[in-house]
């Protein structure tokens, strides 16, 4: 190892050490942690430490392989999910409670503290400092088993001081820390349906991905409890019951809003104020009159179970939901808004095929049509120009 470097690298990371949590020594770390055992013996440690630290004590192991063997276990860098993260670090004073999961070598060292134990303590782990010994990446004494895009964000935010909990097993066994990662990214995520249904009861910040569902989720709710709304006690979200009438996903709702709330064409983008705000009550007007026009036009096939009607199937509110850009849109110039939805609406339910017939020029049954992206973008094309076409010839006469 070149000295000059590495007496350089480390004498940058002495000056970023504050605080009394990490001791910085010229090759070593030492922190704070607390110790006990799991499976035949092994070491576990749980501990604090800076943000920007994680990536100077531990390596990402990427997989890859060569001629012979697989090496390594970790995906490749996720850039989109790593800037995600990043923005969300650098947002304001977060909360990142995220343990990351580090695979340590049996380089480390564990001295236990000591002092009077309280009364009635649960003797399961033993407090004491743990050093880490500092090198040069590819050589270093830890892996990151868990939390690879977190580490990486950490490393790039702002904010470096944050402090991160780690969750640490000494095992410099490959297939142990290969097996670790497979079990731990095995559990099952939260269902987007239930976060979709959570969002709009947070009023932390939240990363960009998951803020952008929060107003379409509200909206869904509100769509669901206005009795005013033609969805009105319509709608399944995760939190209901079984024996609920509901006959539309919220999944396909919230995402046909958010496309809606696009700009420039979203009809709905026009209520997007400077600064990220919005007139949430004129976006919930705007889809409570468009929707309550195609539950006029298409009387026959609202309100019924999706095997029974396409309309209310993921893919019927799909391309439905697209159809508002362009009516809305011109209809906002006409005197008369709500009746010109109406009319373009009326003029093109005579050619829609939700409850029964074949579609013209698509040659599908009306039970022929699935919620695949494929069907929904064929269908939502076909309505669009076919609405065109009919506008253009009542225009004309």
């Amino acid at each position: 190892m070149n000295s000059r470097v590495s007496l350089g690298f480390f004498a940058r990371l002495s000056e970023e050490v504050r605080g009394d949590a990490v001791i910085g020594l010229k090759d070593s770390i030492v922190v704070r942690a607390v110790k006990t055992q799991q499976a035949d013996g092994v070491d576990v440690y749980a501990f604090f430490l800076p943000g920007s630290y994680i990536l100077k004590v531990a390596d990402i192991s990427r997989i890859s392989r060569d001629d012979t063997e697989l090496k390594g276990f970790q995906r490749r860098e996720i850039r989109t999910h790593v800037k995600s993260i990043v923005e969300f670090l650098d947002s304001g004073q977060v909360l990142f409670p995220n343990a990351i999961i580090l695979a340590l070598s049996d380089e480390v060292e564990f001295k236990f503290s000591r002092g009077q134990r309280p009364d009635r303590m649960v003797e399961v782990a033993n407090s004491g400092n743990l050093t880490i010994p500092l090198r040069p990446e590819n050589q270093r004494a830890a892996w990151v088993v868990d939390g690879q895009q977190r580490s990486l964000a950490l490393a790039k935010a702002k904010n470096s001081k944050i402090a991160v909990p780690v969750v640490a097993f000494v095992s410099s066994d490959v297939e142990t820390q290969r097996a670790q990662f497979i079990l731990v990214n095995k559990a099952r995520p939260l269902p987007q349906r239930l976060i979709d249904e959570l969002l709009p009861e947070v009023n932390t910040i939240l990363p960009k991905d998951l803020a952008a569902h929060r107003l379409p989720s509200e909206l869904c709710n509100q769509l669901n409890k206005q009795s005013r709304s033609p969805f009105y006690k319509m709608i399944r979200r995760a939190s209901s019951r079984s024996d609920e009438p509901g006959v539309v996903t919220d999944s396909a709702l919230i995402a046909a809003i958010r496309q809606n709330l696009k700009p420039p064409l979203g009809a709905l983008s026009q209520y997007k104020k400077n600064g990220g705000s919005c007139d949430a009550d004129a976006i919930f007007n705007a889809l409570v009159i468009y929707w309550a026009g195609v539950r006029d036009a298409f009387r026959d096939a609202w309100g019924k179970p999706p095997a029974e009607s396409r309309l209310m199937h993921s893919v019927g509110i799909r391309a439905m939901a697209a159809m508002m850009d362009p009516i809305m849109v011109r209809a906002d110039s006409s005197p008369d808004p709500k009746r010109a939805i109406q009319e373009s609406l009326e003029r093109l339910a005579p050619y829609c095929c939700w409850t029964d017939g074949v579609w013209s020029d698509l040659g599908w049954r009306w039970n022929e049509v699935q919620s695949t992206s494929q069907s929904i973008a064929k269908l939502t094309n076909h309505l669009i120009q076919l609405e065109r076409d009919l506008s253009r010839k009542a225009a004309a006469r």
